[in-house]
């Protein structure tokens, strides 16, 4: 008896953003199951739908609340689910469409960006069984008090890695508007070339460090539960990028990968008294106004006081500040300054873990091209440096090059 692989699915926005993009995919997967795969398809909003949605609320409401926008916005999930699933029909394909709630996925009570508990994937299973696609709609599910939940932007990624998971399928395909995952910006670097694999651990610094796709969220997942990714595109069907635990029989690449991230902002607090728990304090008061915090740099204290500079969202610069001008005035410091117009550089690679001289390298060729440093992180695989904003597409091209990542 031939082998029979279980694949999941997921298509984004873009691969579903009309009919004509619904009726390509419809196809490709009808080529699929004839060839004997069993597949489960997650889909997301067609287009920009999403926005759309987010507008219209925006104009109706200012209070808008986080139940009523998780109805409006899984609104979208399901009716390009219904419509795949209509196409497929007409192609003589069984298709089952299902919500979040119907395919058994159970998350926490937090709106607009709630959390997966558990999944229960009977009736997928039962679906699949009967030789069907099931169709699931992205990024939604329901909450332990009964109420339709919205995984957040990006959540249909998530969606289809847990639900890989749960169904134990062979992969999890991740189809987007690209053919996979580059070695840089293709619209920067002009010798950026697809990557036939990388490492979970280099992927989730890779998105931590500003490559956009997949979601976060769903290689964290992927990562704990080893489920193989693979991305690619629904434009060209070609093999993409597989995304997968780390082969420890062969030699790591030095440097995989240079990402960048332009919309960032910096800020200084000034004059912190050097004590246990000033520092908490600040970033405390940040978490909880939701501000993430990237980079963060403390310089040695001199006569009791130190500066304390980090990074945020240029979204949340306002924000920040206002939070950290208060924060001054409570402990006598000195003042902050802001800086809006910068943006972060990273290298990545798991080689940089048994290879000396990588940092010097990264900062011997920035200031070769005469582009200031204004702050460094670093973790085992990865070297990130804020220079200003722009400066910042030089350093990606300057870098892949010296490393040698060019095609």
């Amino acid at each position: 008896m031939p082998f029979v692989a279980l694949f999941v699915q997921k298509f984004g926005g873009s691969s579903v953003a009309d009919p004509d993009r619904i009726r390509n995919v419809a196809d490709y997967v009808a080529r699929r199951y004839r060839r004997g795969d069993d597949l489960v398809l997650v889909v997301s909003a067609m287009g920009k739908e999403t926005d759309e949605l987010l507008r219209l609320a925006r104009e109706v409401s200012n209070t808008r609340p986080g139940r009523e926008m998780d109805m409006l916005v899984t609104g979208g999930e399901r009716k390009a689910t219904a419509l795949v699933c209509m196409a497929l029909h007409d192609l003589g394909v069984p298709a089952d469409s299902f919500t979040g709630s119907q395919a058994g996925f159970v998350t926490d009570t937090n709106h607009t960006n709630a959390k997966i508990l558990q999944v229960n994937p009977d009736r997928i299973r039962d679906s699949v069984a009967k030789r069907r696609v099931a169709v699931v709609g992205g990024s939604q599910g329901v909450s332990t008090d009964n109420d339709v939940t919205f995984l957040g932007r990006g959540g249909s990624d998530t969606t289809a890695v847990a639900l890989a998971y749960a169904l134990g399928a062979d992969a999890c395909e991740l189809y987007t508007d690209v053919s996979g995952v580059f070695s840089a910006d293709p619209r920067v670097v002009d010798g950026a070339r697809r990557m036939d694999k990388v490492s979970f651990d280099e992927m989730l610094e890779m998105c931590a460090s500003g490559c956009p796709k997949p979601a976060v969220r769903s290689v964290e997942f992927a990562r704990t539960w080893r489920v193989p990714l693979h991305v690619r595109s629904s434009f060209t069907w070609e093999p993409g990028t597989w995304i997968t635990e780390e082969d420890l029989t062969m030699e790591d690449a030095i440097v995989s990968a240079v990402t960048h991230e332009e919309s960032e902002a910096k800020l200084t607090v000034r004059g912190v008294p050097d004590r246990p728990g000033i520092a908490a304090t600040l970033f405390r008061r940040l978490a909880e106004r939701d501000i993430n915090v990237d980079m963060i740099v403390q310089n040695v204290s001199l006569n009791g006081v130190a500066n304390i500079s980090f990074t945020v969202p240029q979204g949340d610069l306002e924000a920040a500040m206002e939070l950290c001008e208060a924060y001054v005035a409570d402990i006598d410091g000195a003042g902050v300054v802001a800086t809006a117009a910068i943006g972060k550089v990273s290298l990545v690679g798991a080689g940089m873990r048994t290879n000396p001289g990588v940092a010097a390298k990264v900062f011997e060729t920035l200031a070769d091209n005469d582009i200031n440093i204004e702050m460094i992180s670093t973790s085992a695989i990865r070297i990130s440096c804020v220079v200003p904003e722009d400066d910042v597409e030089r350093a990606v091209q300057v870098l892949h090059t010296a490393f040698g990542l060019d095609v």
